[in-house]
């Protein structure tokens, strides 16, 4: 098997809250992010970008989902508000993928979308080649509104996840589903 094969099944999705450093370098991130942006791009639009979350930044975005949740939950236990302080500390890196999909005469915002699944997915690829490990998580702060205009996204622009990139030890692999439960063959 060659070494391109072996590392796509060896990749695994570990917690982040078991992630440690040192985290990739600036000349592996850059290398990480390079990898993660030839996806494929019906149109070149590059319908997405990247958010990058790293030493202070990451206890910064932490208190700013604290701060929006005390909003509508100033009674907030004190295990969960620790919880929100670190939830962008967990992994010595944070990288939020955003989908700028947008109407075009002729490429579907879906397939814009995509793009920016690719583009996560490919990240994680290039961080596991690197010797990371890394996980994509969404959570609740992607899907918040006040989260996002405060972390600079557009009204238009959306999260299509959080990739945390650090260092683990090896993981259980969880079951896959058969390829007989996954697959068919047209005609039926």
């Amino acid at each position: 098997m060659n070494d391109t094969l072996a590392l796509l099944q060896r990749r695994r999705s570990a917690p982040p809250a078991i992630m440690t450093g040192p985290g990739p370098s600036a000349e592996e991130l850059a290398t990480i992010l390079t990898i993660a942006s030839r996806v494929p791009d019906h149109g070149k639009l590059a319908p997405w970008r990247f958010i990058v979350f790293e030493g202070e930044a990451r206890h910064r975005a932490g208190r700013l989902a604290l701060d929006i949740r005390l909003e509508g939950q100033p009674d907030l236990e004190e295990a969960v508000r620790a919880e929100e302080l670190s939830r962008f500390a967990r992994a010595p890196l944070v990288v939020g993928v955003v989908s700028r999909a947008a109407p075009h005469v002729k490429i579907p915002e879906w397939e814009q979308v995509l793009s920016a699944g690719a583009a996560s997915m490919s990240m994680i690829l290039a961080a596991r080649a690197l010797g990371f490990s890394a996980t994509w998580l969404t959570e609740w702060p992607a899907y918040d509104a006040r989260f996002r205009a405060a972390i600079g996204l557009a009204e238009h622009e959306r999260i299509a996840g959080f990739i945390h990139i650090g260092r683990a030890p090896a993981i259980e692999d969880r079951p896959r589903p058969p390829l007989e439960d996954i697959v068919t063959t047209f005609p039926p």
